[in-house]
């Protein structure tokens, strides 16, 4: 076992882009574990948009992570030392360990054990498609967006981590799906890989004449990942009793301030439409049935998981930039341990 635990602290509040003074690399013993407690080696770390706005000294669904504390991530590992009955060793473990290589787990600082499924080819897809990333798509498409046969649903940022498995989903529910990406690479994806009906190159100088040709009969469910511009080209063809699954707002995690509010929220009024937001924290419950119903999917070959690893624990940093220069597709995940 090393003797030595790798931390990435918040050494300051970034303006815009993350860049190499943000965090500083500590270095402790590996923790001893007292009695009720765990010693979890972390293997895997996500990397989510949600994670920028964590850095932010401002209000949110979690305190922000405060100037000198470990980043604060989700991430997988197993448990290799044990004076606690929950986690036996050996356990396959995940939760908000943070951007550190060992984790001590307790009552007060619990991690969910994984139930590994047969043929899952790597324990990513726990963080990803069988993970968080996974119940997110599960639950603002099936709870909020609930497209019907033959719907034109949309989503943005479709060729990352929640919007490729949500236009999979709404595809499998028979929907006609309708993907927003950037650059043609992106789009070729999405049709001829995932099965979606059309993509719209948001990058291109034609994207909304591109939007427009890709919903003929216009939008009854909205899967919003993005905000900006985007969103409201999006809300301006929103049918009658259009849904609005909000999810996120990445076009405007890197800016300074509050993010500018949408400039056609009137469509949302005269089309009668409903949006919501929601937060995948608030429905763990439900991942047991979100997990069984996309792991089906899958065996089906009727949903294809997507993912980007990083090798090592030293390019957290640069790494998580990559989901804002859309370098990355499907879910961004960081492995900094091999598994024994």
């Amino acid at each position: 076992m090393p003797d030595s635990n790798r931390r990435l602290l918040l050494r300051e509040r970034p303006t815009g882009r993350i860049g190499p003074d943000t965090f500083e690399l500590a270095e402790e013993a590996v923790p001893e574990i007292a009695d009720g407690e765990a010693l979890v080696r972390v293997e895997w770390i996500s990397l989510d948009p949600t994670n920028r706005t964590w850095i932010d000294d401002a209000p949110g669904y979690l305190p922000p992570v405060q100037i000198g504390e470990v980043m604060r991530a989700a991430g997988l590992g197993r448990v290799v030392a044990s004076k606690h009955p929950s986690y036996p060793e050996g356990r396959l473990v995940q939760g908000l360990t943070g951007w550190q290589e060992w984790f001590v787990a307790s009552d007060q600082a619990p991690l969910l054990p994984v139930t590994e499924v047969d043929g899952v080819s790597s324990p990513s897809a726990y963080l990803g498609v069988l993970g968080m990333t996974g119940l997110t798509a599960w639950v603002g498409v099936r709870q909020i967006g609930k497209p019907k046969e033959g719907e034109t649903f949309i989503v943005s940022a479709a060729a990352g981590a929640v919007g490729s498995v949500a236009g999979q989903l709404a595809k499998a529910d028979g929907a006609r799906v309708v993907g927003v990406a950037g650059g043609p690479e992106k789009t070729r994806l999405l049709t001829e890989r995932l099965g979606f009906d059309a993509a719209v190159d948001y990058k291109a100088p034609d994207w909304q004449d591109q939007l427009r040709a890709a919903t003929p009969d216009r939008i009854d469910v909205d899967f919003e990942n993005v905000g900006g511009e985007v969103m409201d080209a999006i809300f301006a063809r929103l049918n009658l009793r259009a849904r609005v699954a909000l999810c996120g707002l990445i076009s405007s995690y890197n800016e300074d301030g509050a993010p500018a509010g949408p400039q056609n929220f009137a469509a949302l009024l005269i089309q009668r439409a409903t949006l919501q937001g929601f937060i995948v924290l608030d429905h763990f419950g439900q991942a047991p049935e979100a997990g069984a119903d996309i792991s089906k999917l899958i065996a089906e070959n009727r949903l294809e998981p997507l993912e980007t690893v990083v090798e090592g624990f030293e390019e957290l940093p640069s790494a998580i930039n990559m989901l804002f220069d859309g370098s990355n597709v499907g879910k961004l995940v960081v492995k900094v341990a091999d598994e024994d």
